[in-house]
């Protein structure tokens, strides 16, 4: 092959064109350093503070000046218009739409008004404007305690943070939050979730804010602070989304906020732990039975599922990574990942999205037939408990009928206060209901016998 001049010389547009080529090559990696430098300087503007603030700042809209996009994407939560099979960011009368939980919370609070959640915008409005928390009246206190306020706001590390510096004492100072009325540090609850309660002010890292979460594990053996990013991104979370109780048993005068993982963290072992302690959240106004109240096991229930198992994080498929402006961040828009399905589900699936949804639905009609059975059982068996009462039955009679009914009801409520339970986990909830609906037919058998 002749050298490239000589072929140059001759002829003459092959040079023309190789210089051309040369110009344009040139030209496009230009440009393309430019875009390179041009991000770089972005990212480093993105970054850099335009203000100050503490590290109990419980604004959100301040910590927004310095991560708008973050800020502007956690206002959607603001959106109430999603609406899926089951669930939803509506708010929805829950006692309307299945009124057999009124008999199933008959003498508890929630028998009262219990609605679909809406979200982390509206925390404070939610739990302020509804009948199940009561409010003070002239005279008298609210029957809930400041411990209602822990999960709702960025003011209560704030809060807590203050008491503990007054008081000397991380417990104290705590247990100091704790106590009282809801409605003597209601007027300090002002901003709804936020920023501060999962990240900390000077790295921005995630951190724990909420004594609960880290006093469980402290219980376990366990150093929350050595855990990994990625399992930080489900234990946020876990600093709400979860079972609880209120134990006067830790500072005397204090409903502390705990968590009964002391046995473990299924069903089953969270209520030998209350069994064990004899707690009961009420007495059953029917059946007399002293009843457990679920809350909302969210993380319990992940924990036993195959994302989990796979380290996927919660923040992952309801808080996906999204980009905007050259800048990769997490969209702080916390929601049902069934609705933004290419952001979460299809990074991973690649099955077209009307047979992922399909696929979750099937999981959750198949779980909350079960349910319905395991509540209709419970419901009969509240009502004949109250006969059995009534035509003179004795405590000793109605002890292990009273127990059935306490544990049973507890699986219903462990299945149904998850809400995503029937997709994060949908064995484990399939067993907790099934083994819930062989003990309320075992306790109805009982009252039968009883009234024979």
């Amino acid at each position: 092959m002749k050298p490239i001049s000589q072929q140059i010389k001759e002829k003459p547009w092959k040079g023309w064109t190789l210089f051309l080529l040369t110009i344009v090559m040139v030209f496009f990696l230009g440009l393309l350093a430019s875009e390179v430098v041009e991000r770089r300087a972005e990212a480093v503007f993105a970054y850099t503070p335009e203000v100050e603030h503490g590290q109990f700042e419980p604004r959100n809209s301040v910590w927004g000046k310095n991560f708008p996009r973050q800020y502007q994407s956690y206002l959607q939560t603001a959106n109430a218009d999603f609406k899926s099979k089951y669930n939803g960011s509506a708010m929805i009368d829950m006692l309307e739409v299945d009124p057999r939980m009124v008999v199933l919370w008959a003498g508890y609070s929630f028998s009262k008004e219990y609605n679909q959640g809406r979200g982390h915008y509206y925390a404070i409005d939610d739990i302020r404007n509804i009948l199940r928390t009561g409010a003070p009246i002239e005279e008298q206190v609210s029957p809930m305690p400041n411990t209602c306020w822990t999960c709702k706001s960025p003011d209560v590390p704030r809060l807590m943070n203050q008491l503990i510096e007054e008081t000397g004492d991380f417990t104290q100072g705590v247990a100091a939050f704790y106590s009282g009325t809801w409605e003597t540090k209601g007027h300090e609850i002002v901003n709804h979730i936020g920023c501060a309660d999962c990240h900390d002010a000077e790295t921005m890292n995630l951190r724990i804010s909420r004594p609960a979460l880290m006093e469980a594990f402290q219980r376990q053996g366990k150093d929350v602070s050595q855990v990994t990013h990625q399992e930080m991104r489900s234990l946020v979370c876990a600093q709400c989304h979860v079972e609880y109780y209120f134990s006067p048993d830790v500072v005397k005068g204090a409903q502390y906020l705990t968590f009964p993982w002391d046995k473990g963290f299924s069903a089953d072992e969270m209520e030998l732990y209350y069994d064990s302690i004899e707690f009961y959240d009420w007495k059953h106004q029917l059946s007399q039975a002293p009843m457990l109240k679920a809350q909302h096991p969210g993380y319990e229930v992940y924990l036993t599922g195959t994302h989990a198992s796979r380290g996927v994080a919660c923040a992952d498929c309801h808080m996906p990574f999204k980009s905007e402006g050259g800048q990769k961040f997490t969209d702080h828009h916390m929601q049902s990942p069934l609705n933004d399905i290419s952001s979460s589900c299809q990074v991973c699936h690649r099955e077209e999205t009307a047979l992922l949804v399909e696929d979750v639905y099937s999981r959750q009609d198949k779980i909350i037939e079960n349910r319905d059975k395991l509540e209709e059982l419970l419901v009969r068996a509240h009502v004949e408990a109250k006969y059995a009462w009534d035509s003179g039955a004795t405590e000793d009679q109605m002890k292990d009928i009273l127990l059935d009914i306490r544990h049973a009801q507890w699986r219903w409520d462990y299945a149904a206060a998850s809400h995503g339970g029937s997709f994060h986990s949908p064995v484990e909830i399939g067993r907790v209901i099934t083994n819930g609906i062989a003990i309320a037919q075992e306790g109805r058998l009982k009252l039968s016998r009883l009234l024979a």
